[in-house]
Order: structure tokens, then sequence, then C-alpha cells
């Protein structure tokens, strides 16, 4: 295979990942290879990753997709943020949103002049400052030109896989319905020769892409590629999905609520809200788990809920021999930032830039792995951060939570921001520095003091400063349309 060109890709598994990479190998690559996708009907999907974030954009703009099409067809909703209810203690909440806040210096973040102001007597909370913030709080939205505000979408994900499926179609890609009963390896090299299905076809290629799920039927059962297991840093093993009836107007963010062994999502649709529970068993049972969501669901059940168990880490290698693991194969830090679809898009992305034609070199699947393990690495210090930075000691899954040893990583962030107010976005973190902030202060971490830069301005240009900041954001959220008025104009939900 070191020789070989690649130019058979064999995808195992549909869903949003195994269609998201379909779609972009047949349309960026296409006429250059041959893109198969084995998928099963009596196999189903997770399909409950039904929020993004804005890095989604990137893609759709790589293929070429309509905006107002794609939230049509797959019932969406616009994502300004995501509110956090009861994780700093019971009865408070913050918007994490996106975009920025406030307005940086060369020096430093706003939180350096946001922390002036408060010894000022400016008690405006940081949020005040960011007009996607505000938006998410009034129920406002609209594309803005020049991204005026910065959003993400929520979506039915098997509807998203069907689009992509259709995309990929057009452009050449094959679907093969079957399931897989025997992967054959070459007995010189390992590599992954052909798969065999249960109608006794088999389907050979030079590069196989595992979409298969938790199960990694390629990169796990048959390569048997080492995970590491990230569950004394995240102790969630379990989740349980429902959706509802809608009972009023969607509005614009996604809403995570801390539960006394968990949390629950709760993602508006224009069709429907994808409600879940994503919970520790060791702290509470399956049983009552679902009976703890369904007591806090709003509107009637339109389905059965559904118990999904998951371990939280990440391949070692996520490219091992001629074999590419994405989405849930690949490794799974749980729901909690809506991360799941960018991490496959960035692995997709990477095997676009990385794309085997002469042959796989040792050194693209080196660097391949060590951009996919660090990107992993810093989404999990994210979430991880959440739980442990709380003052929450009323049950025992939150005081183990508090209590809990911290990847060493994430520590340093943590001191580094609350002796200095510092924060620094790392090459290939999705994060940005107002991302790390908005959480670390929503969740009770304050600095201990501010950047002397600040004090170059006199205490009256501070207040005017960010005194126009926040009638900025005022004047901008004021000419807003509600969410629902924008989206019955823009995007209005094609019929099941």
């Amino acid at each position: 295979m070191a020789t070989d060109n690649a130019r058979k890709v064999v995808i195992v598994g549909g869903g949003t990942a195994g269609w998201m990479a379909a779609a972009s190998l047949t349309k960026l690559i296409g006429p250059n290879i041959d893109v198969s996708v084995i998928e099963s009907d009596e196999i189903g999907t997770v399909g409950v990753g039904e929020a993004t974030i804005p890095t989604m954009m990137t893609l759709h703009q790589l293929l070429k997709i309509d905006q107002r099409e794609f939230m049509a067809t797959v019932q969406g909703t616009f994502k300004l943020g995501i509110s956090f209810e009861n994780w700093k203690r019971p009865g408070h909440s913050y918007i994490h949103s996106f975009g920025r806040t406030g307005q940086d210096c060369w020096a430093g973040g706003f939180q350096h002049f946001w922390m002036k102001g408060k010894q000022l007597g400016i008690n405006e909370e940081y949020g005040r400052y960011s007009a996607e913030l505000m938006a998410a709080k009034a129920g406002k939205f609209a594309v803005l030109p020049n991204n005026g505000l910065s959003y993400a979408f929520h979506m039915n994900a098997t509807l998203y896989a069907k689009f992509l499926r259709n995309m990929a179609e057009q452009n050449g890609g094959k679907r093969i319905e079957g399931k897989i009963v025997q992967v054959d390896t070459n007995s010189s090299n390992g590599y992954i020769d052909s798969v065999t299905l249960e109608s006794g076809q088999t389907v050979s290629g030079d590069l196989f892409v595992d979409c298969s799920g938790f199960r990694g039927l390629l990169i796990d059962q048959t390569l048997h590629t080492e995970y590491e297991d990230w569950s004394n840093w995240l102790p969630c093993d379990s989740a349980v999905a429902v959706q509802t009836e809608s009972v009023g107007e969607p509005i614009p963010y996604t809403r995570a609520i801390a539960r006394d062994a968990g949390w629950q999502w709760r993602i508006p649709l224009q069709s429907r809200v994808g409600n879940g529970m994503v919970f520790c068993s060791k702290f509470i049972s399956d049983n009552d788990a679902t009976e703890s969501l369904l007591r806090h669901v709003e509107g009637t059940p339109l389905t059965t809920p559904r118990i999904i168990k998951f371990r939280t880490g990440q391949r070692m290698q996520h490219w091992n021999k001629n074999c590419i693991a994405l989405g849930l194969a690949s490794g799974f830090v749980e729901p909690l930032e809506s991360t799941s679809i960018h991490l496959i898009q960035r692995g997709i992305i990477r095997l676009l830039q990385m794309f085997p034609y002469n042959g796989i070199k040792q050194p693209d699947v080196t660097e391949f792995n060590r951009q996919m393990r660090d990107e992993f690495t810093f989404v999990r210090d994210f979430i991880v951060m959440h739980y442990h930075l709380t003052e929450r000691e009323d049950t025992p899954f939150w005081a183990h939570c508090k209590s809990m040893p911290i990847p060493d990583t994430l520590r340093h962030r943590l001191d580094l921001f609350k002796q200095t107010g510092h924060v620094f976005q790392a090459a290939g973190d999705v994060f940005a520095e107002n991302n790390w902030t908005q959480v670390m202060l929503g969740q009770g971490l304050v600095p201990e003091q501010y950047h002397p830069i600040v004090d170059s301005m006199s205490d009256e240009e501070l207040r005017n400063f960010l005194n126009g900041l926040a009638g900025n954001v005022d004047h901008l959220v004021n000419q807003l349309p509600s969410h629902q008025a924008f989206i019955a104009n823009y995007c209005p939900a094609e019929p099941l």
C-alpha cells in the first residue's frame, strides 16, 4: 500500500459522519476517486447530534450548500449559544455565546477592561457586551452581512444525513445496502483488503473510513486500535434521549440544565424539540434518569426514550494503516458544547488535505493523528472545566466532580486565568479566548488582577468605552426581528 494509489474509498456506516465524509469526498475530490457507503437499514444511528457550533459553516461553504435550502430541509433553527443552568449552583444561569464580547486590545482580552469597570462600580455582567448573548436573551435573530452575528444551527440529524446522502449520490457516490459480517485483512501488512456483507457480496477498497459508531467495526474490532479512556475526568457514561412536541416558539440557543447526576439538553427545532439527559450510571439508574428526563420535558413525547451507553475518550490513532475513524468510532466527548459534528468535520478536512492519492505515507498518518489527538484533548479540557469548576456539593455526583483530579493542561489554564486574567488560544483549539473567559466567569472563577494596560485609560474614558460598547449592542439587538419571525420568512421547514 505504501506505493499503491488510493482510488477506491469505502465508508463503513452512514449517519452524520458517513454521509458528511461521502458528500465531502465526492464533491471536492470526486472525479479522481470511487466512493461507496455501506449502510444497513437494520442498524440505527445515534442521531441525536442536533446542535452545532459556527465552524460547521466552513464545510458548508466548501460544499457550496445553500443555507436556506439546508435549514428548510433539516427543520432547522438558529443557535447563538448555550444557556448553562444550575451548573455553578442551583438556580444560577449564564449563557456561553458565540462571537466576541466587547473589544480586545493587543495586550489582553476584553475581560481586563471589564474587571477594571467592576472596580469602578460598573456592575454590568460580562455578557452584557455580547450582541449574540443579548440577542439570545431577547429571542431575536437575523443573518447579518459581514458576519454581524456569529451563529450555528439546531437541526434534525437524520434529515441532515439524508440531505448529505442526496448530495453525495448526485456527485457519483454509491450506497451499498447491507450488514458487514466479515472483514479481511492483508496477511503481509495488516491493511484492510475488503469487507463481506451478509448477502455474500464482497466490497474491496484502498482506503476505509470507519463511521460505524461506538462499535468501531474496523478501527477497534478489526485493527484493535488502542483507546484512551477519559472517564476518570468525565464520569458520565450514559444518555437517554426523547423527542417532544413544541409548546412554544423556538429559542435561538441550546439549553444545558444541570440535574442531580448529570445534565439535560433541550434543542428546539421548527417541528419538535430534541431532549436528553447525560448522566453517570454510578449515581443514578437508567430508569431513574429516564423518569427525571420525562418529568422535566415540556410537551408530549413523540418517541420512546432511548438509552445510549458510551465511554469518553479517543483512539490513540485516528488513522491506523489504511483505516481512518470518524465520528463515534474515533472517540467521544459528550455533547455539552456541541462539538461532535465539529470533530467529524475536522477529520474530514484533514483527510482531504492529506488524501493518499499516491499511497499512504507515514508522515501524513503521524501528522493527522497528532492534530486530531490535540483537538480532541482541547475539547476534553473545555468540557471537564464545566463539571469541575462548580460551587455545587449538594449531591454525591456534584461533590465528586468538584473534588476530582483534572488534567494538568486544564489546571494550568484555570490557574493562569485566576492569577492573571490571561487566556491564550492554543493552536488547534476550537475554543477562543472569549469562549474560555465566558465559561470560567460563568462558573464562578474570577481573576485576581487585570492587565495594567487598562490603567492607560482614565476612569472617565473607561466608562465611556464600556457604555459605548453596551450602546452598540443595544442598537443592533433592537433592530433584529424575533427568531421565529426570521425563520418563518427565511427558511420555513419543508413538510415531513
